[in-house]
């Protein structure tokens, strides 16, 4: 498949590379030191089943690619209206557009502006972070990707993407409904994001001290509540399988607060000021 990467932070580098690195012909949308980088001297991947670099197309200028046959969306949630008009120019007839971020909105953005029919759901699952410009590292073993069509529908484009993935070496999977899906990494990253920046702790404080182990699982059912409001179709046990989760992760865990830690922008909004009339509605 011919693949746009929009964004090469810790999820678009590290994906974007395993996609590379597996064969496929992808070009890394970016900018600044990211895109010299990679330009200069690769993506570099530190992963738990093995490192590697590669050496991707990469460019500023998405009317330089033409049409592909997906783009993948790998921005922060405040940066999509922004970057709608930098896809534009990647959508052909059959172009399909997935963005892999947390929260549930950007669907709806995306499809406002290109058309409900070019977009699916992703979901990417991993933990990682830049350790410098096109160098990510990835500590989740069984990183995966979740794809799928609002409404449950299975086509040819959807395999065609999860071929991509699985022939990369990362665990593709479609789901029947990719809503539900969405909103259920919501219950577990949005409250570990809020009580994180409240805090300024690692994930390993938060659930060990009885007080703010509360707030997190309060904030859990409160998001549940509002996903089931929305008219989601959520698992009985979405609240056992989000603390499981997080119980799992290395106690020294950030989240996505680290721009309150650093000064930089956040998606704080994304993930925790969700409206009802959001995801595929």
């Amino acid at each position: 498949m011919r693949i746009a990467m929009i964004g090469a932070g810790a999820v678009g580098g590290y994906f974007g590379g395993m996609l590379a690195h597996g064969g496929e012909d992808v070009t890394i949308v970016e900018r600044g030191a990211t895109l010299k980088a990679i330009r200069d001297e690769g993506l570099h991947i530190d992963d738990v089943k093995g490192d590697f670099e590669v050496h991707p197309r990469a460019t500023d200028d998405p009317k330089s690619v033409g049409f592909v046959d997906a783009v993948l969306l790998a921005v922060k949630g405040w940066q999509v209206p922004g970057a709608i008009e930098t896809v534009r120019p990647l959508v052909g007839p059959g172009t399909i557009v997935v963005p892999l971020m947390d929260g549930i909105e950007a669907p709806d953005q995306l499809a406002a502006a290109l058309g409900r029919d070019r977009v699916m759901g992703g979901l990417a699952v991993m933990y990682g972070w830049v350790v410098s410009p096109g160098h990510i590292r990835n500590t989740l073993p069984g990183s995966s990707i979740s794809i799928g069509e609002f409404g449950g529908h299975r086509n040819e484009r959807v395999a065609q993407l999860q071929n991509a993935f699985e022939h990369a070496g990362v665990k593709a999977k479609i789901v029947p409904d990719i809503e539900a899906s969405l909103w259920q990494k919501l219950i577990m990253v949005g409250p570990w994001s809020g009580v994180g920046a409240v805090t300024r702790a690692p994930l390993g404080v938060i659930r060990s001290i009885p007080e703010t182990r509360e707030l997190l699982e309060g904030a859990m059912r409160e998001i549940l509540a509002v996903a089931q409001a929305h008219g989601t179709a959520l698992p009985h046990d979405s609240l056992e399988q989000a603390s499981a989760f997080l119980d799992r992760i290395s106690p020294e865990a950030l989240g996505n607060m680290g721009g309150i830690l650093n000064g930089r922008p956040t998606e704080l909004e994304t993930e925790i000021g969700v409206s009802l009339g959001s995801a595929g509605h």
